[in-house]
């Protein structure tokens, strides 16, 4: 009986925003113990190579198409190779990873996904907000603006941004005078938005504004790749405000704690 040698899944894993310690520990375990490492060359913290083991072999999809990338991860993978795609961020978000598993699959090859830290939530924490906020908004939007890459109609800017939730916009710098445009119809010229260019990098940059300055603002600053832009009334909050959680408070009851009665007097 002929044996077959088990080869371990293709992992893809989430590099993290930037801060080469934001990535999980599960995605730095996988990459210390990889044989082939192929990273998305642009943003992926060039620390986290160096985190690697002295014979593994890394390769720059930067410069690359999709059937070079899928050749070098296949043809390891054949060879009992462990295998890494490092993305940044985290790689259910524009990762374009659905492309890859789709030539996975027809190729029988199995893989997992090792989950990261989105620029939306390094954004959030250098902003020092709250994305939900009880009675404010409960509504996160992560989106971008069409392009050459396309948006579905439904899902155009301006039909999510009258929702007036909390947004998080990716991969729109270059389209900056559409973008302010259309914030300025849905949330209003006074809103308060900010920029959060490269979140959590050592150089990351931070302009607070109202809509009405956006595109004037960045591009003063010259900020055209590598930034959020974030809107949504956790922004314009003042951080006094009077808004609670039923979670914390003594007064709800739930599973875990009984309400607490105001006292008599």
């Amino acid at each position: 009986m002929i044996s077959r040698q088990k080869t371990d899944p293709i992992l893809f894993v989430g590099a993290g925003p930037g801060d080469p310690e934001l990535i999980t520990v599960k995605g730095q375990k996988a990459i210390q113990s990889a044989n082939v490492i192929v990273y998305a060359g642009s943003l992926v913290p060039p620390e986290l190579l160096d985190r690697s083991n002295d014979q593994v072999k890394t390769y720059n999809s930067a410069s690359m198409h999709l059937n070079e990338i899928m050749d070098i991860m296949i043809s390891a993978h054949h060879e009992g190779k462990k295998v890494v795609r490092l993305h940044t961020g985290d790689p259910s978000l524009y990762g374009a990873i659905y492309e890859q598993i789709s030539i996975l699959k027809a190729h029988n090859i199995d893989y997992q996904i090792i989950p990261g830290v989105t620029a939306a939530f390094a954004a959030a924490a250098s902003l020092r907000i709250e994305y939900t906020i009880p009675e404010v908004t409960q509504t996160l939007i992560l989106t971008r603006m069409s392009g050459r890459t396309s948006v579905p109609e439904l899902e155009n800017l301006e039909s999510l941004a009258r929702h007036q939730s909390s947004m998080a916009i990716y991969l729109s710098m270059s389209l900056i005078d559409s973008v302010a445009s259309i914030l300025s119809r849905t949330y209003g010229e006074k809103a308060m938005c900010a920029v959060v260019y490269k979140a959590s990098y050592p150089d990351e940059k931070i302009v607070h504004m109202r809509v009405e300055a956006l595109s004037q603002t960045i591009k003063a600053l010259k900020i055209n790749k590598h930034a959020l832009i974030i809107v949504g009334k956790p922004l314009g909050l003042q951080s006094s405000g009077n808004y609670r959680s039923k979670l914390y408070d003594q007064h709800f009851s739930h599973e875990y704690r009984n309400h607490v009665s105001e006292s008599k007097t």
